[in-house]
């Protein structure tokens, strides 16, 4: 048997972090988005044998048990004690190491679509909770719609669909370790985001008000590391973007354009400067 997932693209429209748990873990208060950017991850199951196997076409991506999809299927098929083996092929859209959840996004594919394959009949609230276990940004990429995400990234609550708009993607050549930025939050200095004032915005459908409150709290740490982050920020409020931030641990910087002309404009005057750069718009997976 065989089915294949949409794995989209995750943007931060709101990041802030409160405290740091005991076990070192951020608890997070987040704004997030997908986008219509997206892997495409096929996903076959077999009888005669156990094995987990993951291809893709970018030579840039581990296929052992380093990918969260191989570690989605196997955390699956151990917890349920499946006999079956798990073929994966994924077809990479998403920029690697870039702060949008394609690993993850990959991942939640596999749950998804092994929970339909297998007849689990487990709840997105229990696919989250296993998901937490593979990567924070899974439970999300679960849903894979707009949401508050709170907790250690397992608590989700979609806020129903955005306005319409535009997003200009820009993928800087540098890559970034999540972990390395975590681990350089201080609490003390850190500069907390307006979640709830973004949350308010969009319920309003108040786009000004919405753009006016987004912000990134880890920004400062990965763009003190890497000025091409503040470069492009600059670059696409000066083209013309309401509003413009590093998404994730970054490196990857995105613009909120209200017009898709707009955007044409931004995602031409980038092009010089940034190989990767994409125009995409809010999505929802709807199942």
């Amino acid at each position: 048997m065989e089915i294949s997932e949409k794995a989209p693209a995750k943007l931060n429209f709101s990041l802030d972090t409160p405290f740091r748990h005991p076990d070192g873990n951020p608890e997070w208060k987040m704004v997030m988005i997908a986008v219509d950017l997206a892997d495409y991850v096929h996903i076959k199951t077999k009888t005669d044998s156990k094995d987990i196997t993951v291809r893709t076409d970018t030579g840039f991506l581990p296929c052992d048990e380093r990918n969260l999809a191989f570690q989605a299927a196997k955390k699956l098929q151990q917890l349920f004690r499946k006999n079956e083996g798990v073929e994966i092929t994924i077809d990479k859209n998403i920029p690697v190491s870039a702060g949008m959840g394609g690993g993850s996004s990959d991942a939640a594919a596999v749950l998804r679509g092994l929970n339909k394959l297998w007849n689990l009949s487990l709840e997105k609230s229990q696919l989250a909770k296993i998901g937490l276990e593979i990567d924070s940004d899974v439970p999300f990429c679960i849903y894979s719609e707009p949401a508050l995400v709170t907790g250690k990234g397992e608590i989700i609550t979609p806020i129903g669909d955005l306005e319409p708009m535009c997003l200009v993607i820009a993928k800087p050549h540098d890559s970034v370790s999540t972990p390395s930025i975590l681990k350089k939050i201080d609490y003390s200095k850190i500069v907390h985001q307006d979640v709830d004032g973004i949350l308010d915005a969009i319920s309003k459908r108040n786009y000004a008000e919405m753009t006016k409150k987004m912000g990134n709290a880890l920004e400062p740490i990965t763009a003190k590391r890497h000025p091409d982050i503040w470069k492009i920020k600059q670059k696409m409020l000066k083209f013309g973007c309401d509003a413009a931030q590093m998404s994730g641990s970054g490196p990857t910087v995105f613009g909120v354009c209200r017009k898709y002309q707009r955007a044409v404009r931004v995602y031409n005057g980038l092009r010089g400067f940034c190989n990767e750069v994409y125009i995409v718009r809010p999505f929802s997976l709807k199942e």
